[in-house]
């Protein structure tokens, strides 16, 4: 008999003394005594390499969460947001940086699709800076979301992104809505609700004049490049352009003339807004679906808003609103109006011969219920001759 019979003979013999006699296969006798099937069969040993794959295991996966920064490991190649930008496009939004951490609730729609699409992405700079997007439907309760995202993302500091696109970008905001060709309002019976869009926010709302163009552009192409992701995964075969070449120049402060407030010719400034102005006057640059002017931008929001939404799709976030606003319902002439006036809030909707359109005039408090009262029928006459949607003529009611 030779040594390796031998060997099998004495294996055998022991582990039918230890396994009450079970006889083991002759292919598990010729396994090698460190293979897994013959260590794990003790407890003991099972044990130790539960805790030698335990910590096999962390280490690899604490090797994955650096492989984004150090650009290496299974993850060299790996994408952020859904999967819509690379490392690349990453870097372009934090000045170069490639240590970004990245978080994501994936995009999901409600069983019934009432409240459309949803999804949130967090790109987290260890640095303390962060960028939020998010995918959205917009609610035409008030403004997008209880006035938040309309005073945010519609702000004269954002620039229209051009050639038709129903977005805008600064060097905070940027938002981009889903074409109507394809999803953002896929039936018809899903006019009257918002669009659906994807906004970028990087933590902070500012309101002065200055806005970082490198920044505005980063921003910019990034939305446009979540957007043509998400459309192509949901079957659309369309793309949208790089936008950046398009887009005018950021907005700067205005000069603002007295009988031409907020750059309107004809709208004459109150005399409580020319002695007590603090800070600069800012407008929307270039052509798009809204014109924002934010009067006396100081640290807070605006003291003043004069907003015309012409794009429809947009000009839907005040419909509800228009009508229930206040008690003191205004009067269009004889075109199909409608809005109120209160202390601290003009809204007029109207429609026009490319849909509805928004006149509204804000003030950050309700101190000058007079002047509202003053700028607003003024306000709908210019804005509406400017974008040929007039002549309408506001009648406020009595008193007030």
């Amino acid at each position: 008999m030779n040594d390796s019979e031998n060997e099998d003979r004495n294996e055998n013999s022991s582990d039918n003394g230890s396994e009450s006699s079970t006889r083991v296969p002759l292919h598990e006798r010729r396994r090698p005594w460190w293979h897994w099937h013959r260590v794990a069969r003790s407890r003991p040993r099972l044990a130790v390499i539960m805790a030698v794959v335990g910590a096999v295991v962390g280490a690899l996966l604490g090797g994955a969460g650096v492989a984004w920064r150090a650009e290496a490991g299974p993850f060299a190649d790996g994408r952020a947001c859904w999967g819509a930008l690379g490392q690349d496009d990453v870097a372009a939004l934090f000045d170069g940086k490639r240590d970004i951490e990245t978080s994501e609730v994936p995009i999901t729609s409600d069983r019934i699709g009432s409240e459309g699409p949803s999804g949130e992405c967090r790109l987290t700079s260890p640095r303390g800076r962060r960028i939020t997007v998010q995918a959205h439907q917009l609610d035409t309760g008030f403004g997008g979301a209880g006035d938040q995202w309309a005073d945010e993302f519609l702000s004269a500091r954002l620039t229209p992104l051009g050639d038709g696109l129903l977005g805008m970008a600064s060097d905070t905001r940027a938002w981009l809505a889903v074409p109507d060709g394809c999803i953002g309002r896929p039936s018809g019976l899903d006019v009257t609700s918002g669009p659906t869009v994807i906004d970028m926010e990087t933590g902070w709302t500012v309101y002065d004049d200055e806005v970082d163009t490198e920044g505005r552009d980063a921003l910019a192409r990034a939305v446009v490049k979540l957007v043509n992701h998400y459309m192509a995964e949901e079957g659309c075969t369309s793309e949208i352009a790089d936008p950046v070449r398009r887009m005018s120049g950021p907005p700067r402060a205005l000069d603002e003339k007295k009988d031409a407030m907020c750059g309107v010719k004809g709208l004459r400034l109150p005399a409580a807004f020319e002695h007590e102005g603090r800070g600069a006057t800012v407008v929307t640059r270039g052509g798009g679906p809204v014109r924002t002017c934010d009067r006396d931008v100081l640290f807070g929001h605006p003291e003043l808003r004069l907003m015309t939404i012409e794009d429809p799709r947009l000009a839907m976030l005040y419909d509800r609103l228009s009508h229930d606003g206040a008690k003191d319902q205004v009067k269009v002439g004889e075109q199909d109006g409608y809005g109120f006036v209160r202390d601290d809030m003009g809204l007029v909707q109207a429609e026009c011969q490319t849909g509805q359109v928004t006149f509204l005039v804000r003030a950050e408090d309700g101190r000058r219920p007079g002047d509202i009262r003053t700028i607003l029928p003024r306000y709908v006459a210019a804005e509406a001759d400017r974008i040929g949607c007039g002549p309408l003529r506001v009648t406020l009611p009595a008193g007030g």
